[in-house]
């Protein structure tokens, strides 16, 4: 197997969460959240595993021999959802990174100057394209949540929500040199789904999505018919899946081969044909976040994926 993707970077960006909670301020329109006991005791108590959680994942990917940089949120800060760094910035090839403006208040003060440095010290970073402004206007597009990048088509795949505001998105797309791709999308209660990514992944020879979640019958079929005509092989996904993140994953470069991370809650939920489809390219990855997965998001949400080149040629992970 070639271990070579431009889809799949070798090395992630993680955050080890000190004061992590079901953020309250996400919870009107993230349907796969969950809301969590006020009480004192059990909310450090929740905090503590999840910070567990994480140690342990990251651990894992780097056995699989993904680079990993680990990063602790310092816990003075009021930032519940700082373990999902994928929403506040990007990298990609060439040396750029994108920084995002966030919906939530408290998401805003998850933006870390030092993971910034990091990058600039280890890869080769040419500039750094900051869209944060555009909160005071009300734009928002989170990161790699709001868009599923296909880095070899060159398409940006966006669900609309409050998240993924058009304006943003055009500004990124011809920054970057994406296509964008918009579609309306609803659950079984007629509720947007809030970011792109718990609903599909794109890896190097295949997609994974619920097609189903997008309302225009025309939509469905042009999606269907651009992630296919890269030689991908389609993987269908229903609703229950998608409930239990299984369209929330991602492909990673390992020393000895491609991986796709995942949730031990979503790979158990995958049918034997669809584990034989992904294991044809990639091996599989599980991680146990269940605590984690309370916030609403799951693993693809804690991996901001580097796609920029090292300075220095050995891959040693930072856990």
């Amino acid at each position: 197997m070639n271990t070579v993707s431009i889809q799949a970077p070798s090395s992630v960006v993680m955050v080890r969460p000190h004061c992590f909670l079901p953020n309250p301020q996400t919870a009107a329109d993230n349907a796969f959240q969950h809301a969590s006991d006020d009480d004192a005791s059990r909310s450090a108590s929740v905090s503590s595993i999840a910070r567990d959680e994480v140690t342990t994942a990251a651990q894992a990917l780097a056995d699989a021999g993904v680079r990993v940089h680990l990063f602790d949120d310092h816990g003075e800060l009021d930032t519940p959802d700082s373990v999902f760094p994928n929403n506040w910035f990007s990298t990609h090839p060439g040396g750029h990174i994108a920084l995002y403006p966030m919906r939530s208040v408290n998401r805003r003060r998850e933006r870390r100057p030092d993971v910034i440095e990091m990058l600039k010290a280890k890869y080769r970073v040419q500039d750094v394209i900051d869209y944060s402004g555009l909160e005071y206007d009300e734009v928002f597009l989170e990161g790699t949540g709001a868009m599923v990048l296909d880095h070899v088509a060159r398409i940006a795949y966006t669900a609309r929500s409050r998240r993924a505001d058009p304006v943003a998105l055009e500004r990124f797309c011809t920054h970057f040199n994406f296509e964008p791709i918009c579609f309306d999308t609803a659950d079984a209660e007629g509720r947007p789904i809030y970011h792109t990514n718990v609903m599909m992944s794109i890896a190097t020879e295949f997609a994974m999505i619920c097609l189903d979640l997008v309302t225009d019958r025309h939509r469905r079929e042009e999606i269907a018919r651009r992630l296919t005509e890269t030689g991908r092989t389609l993987i269908a996904l229903d609703q229950s899946q998608i409930e239990n993140f299984a369209g929330n994953t991602l492909e990673l470069s390992g020393k000895t081969g491609r991986v796709l991370a995942l949730s031990r809650r979503a790979l158990d939920c995958l049918t034997l044909d669809q584990r034989a489809t992904i294991q044809r390219s990639a091996r599989l990855v599980p991680l146990n976040v269940p605590t984690i997965e309370l916030a609403g998001g799951s693993v693809r949400c804690m991996l901001a994926g580097i796609h920029l080149m090292p300075r220095s040629p050995r891959c040693v992970s930072d856990v």
